[in-house]
């Protein structure tokens, strides 16, 4: 019996519909066409050039600035790491936007991070501008030196697009870091701080105080090309101090850990700080010289741990990036007129006219719609978050708790204009980290910043 033109049209259809379906699943199942390149580039300053407390008078070791290029996920993606106390303002968005033209793709796709060592550089050009205005021009940022390194940096990305490698697998790891981090706030019967436990102490209260709030794991997420690993990524909370102030221009113990991992494996090593705000070594380090390698040491002992547990992976189809730009609300001390009337103040000591113009700096690039960029990098089970500069580490902790069944990297100390972020509560307990000289943010920025880090988590 012939068919109905109807019946025609609905077979075509179902036909239609069912190659579709097979495509879409196809195309679902298959492996992304994943691949990634290592660049790395010096970033250690000359003899003379400031750095964070005082001019570099030496070089213990050189400094750099690190990273990969993935591309198979839509457009290409930069995750970087350098060797400097801070990145801010319009130092992170050229810095950004260079990286980002190097490897054709868009700034909101590019993630630079500092390790937030102490005797390194900053990288401010908003502050340097307004400095410069007020004769205090090139005492905080040497501007050349900035730039040759944001320069080298963008060939270094330019290079490793030549040299992409197809990623096949992705390893992930763990291991407890023994005897690193103790958090800095310890607080009394009263629920206020009673005492900040810096990088260091000697203080028989503060070192025998407990450990308190960190997150103790190191995580680390290898990419692999067959059996070849072509990078590794750790990731790590805590401020990484031993000792410094003097102007000798230091990797410090993270550098020495990730060089001797390096030394060790063969493989280029990628080091992330997380969430390190309220996290230091102080409990476990006094502050000696000889403490350093005894860190670096440490630390290298669960970078070998985690890359011995690693678990590899084939490469998943459920890969993507997702961002969040935010704007977190100021503080209440936060008044345009009375820190211009500092910085306008030749008499003002030269700490206060610097801090004021940090402050100011931020103020206009929130006002200009700058704002906070928040991103997450999903690999299958694995997810990179990409946070801002010396937020506490409960934010880290916490966004963890929201993909329970994912291993959560969190890498801190992105843009670093607002100063410190504390939680909301913190703010009520007092310490150093959430004063008005260090945190340019109001209490309500919890709250802004963890339903950006759900939004992109999620």
């Amino acid at each position: 019996m012939p068919m109905l033109p109807f019946q025609n049209a609905l077979a075509g259809f179902c036909s239609l519909v069912t190659l579709i379906l097979i495509a879409t699943s196809f195309s679902e199942s298959k492996p992304p066409d994943l691949k990634i390149a290592y660049f790395e580039t010096d970033a250690t300053p000359p003899i003379g050039s400031p750095v964070a407390y005082a001019p570099a008078r030496s070089i213990t070791d050189s400094l750099s600035a690190r990273g990969v290029v993935l591309t198979g996920i839509g457009k290409p993606i930069v995750l970087a790491t350098v060797d400097w106390i801070t990145i801010a303002n319009e130092g992170l968005t050229k810095f950004s936007q260079k990286l980002a033209q190097a490897a054709g793709t868009t700034a909101d796709r590019v993630s630079i991070h500092v390790l937030h060592q102490h005797d390194t550089p900053r990288c401010d050009i908003s502050t340097e501008k307004l400095l410069e205005k007020h004769g205090l021009g090139g005492k905080h940022h040497d501007m050349k030196y900035l730039n040759r390194v944001m320069d080298q940096a963008s060939l270094a990305v330019s290079s490793a697009m030549k040299r992409l490698q197809p990623v096949t697998h992705i390893g992930i790891g763990k291991a407890k870091v023994d005897k690193v981090a103790s958090n800095r706030r310890i607080l009394g019967p009263d629920g206020k701080v009673a005492i900040v436990r810096f990088s260091s102490a000697t203080d028989p209260k503060a070192i025998a105080a407990p450990e308190g709030l960190i997150d103790p794991w190191l995580r680390s997420v290898s990419f692999w090309s067959g059996d070849k690993a072509v990078v590794a990524l750790s990731y790590y909370a805590t401020h990484p101090q031993s000792y410094y102030g003097k102007g000798d221009v230091t990797a410090e113990f993270i550098g020495m850990a990730r060089k001797a991992r390096e030394a060790t494996t063969g493989v280029p090593q990628v080091f992330f700080i997380g969430a390190a705000g309220n996290v230091a070594a102080g409990k476990y380090n006094d502050g000696s010289q000889a403490m350093r390698a005894v860190l670096a040491e440490r630390i290298e002992k669960a970078m070998t741990a985690s890359w011995a547990a690693t678990e590899k992976r084939e490469v998943s189809p459920q890969n993507n990036w997702s961002s969040q730009l935010v704007q977190l609300p100021p503080a209440a001390h936060m008044k345009v007129d009375s820190l211009q009337n500092i910085l306008n103040d030749t008499g003002s000591p030269a700490a206060s006219r610097f801090g004021a113009a940090r402050k100011l700096a931020w103020l206009e690039q929130q006002k200009k719609g700058a704002g906070i960029r928040v991103s997450s990098l999903r690999l299958g089970g694995v997810r990179l978050l990409h946070l801002p500069s010396e937020l506490f580490v409960e934010y880290q902790l916490n966004a963890q708790k929201l993909c329970p069944e994912e291993e959560v990297c969190t890498a801190g100390y992105g843009e670093g204009g607002q100063g410190y972020i504390g939680t909301q509560i913190a703010y009520t307990q007092g310490g150093y980290e959430v004063e008005p000289r260090v945190s340019m943010v109001a209490p309500a920025s919890e709250k802004v910043l963890m339903s950006a880090i759900q939004k992109v988590l999620k």
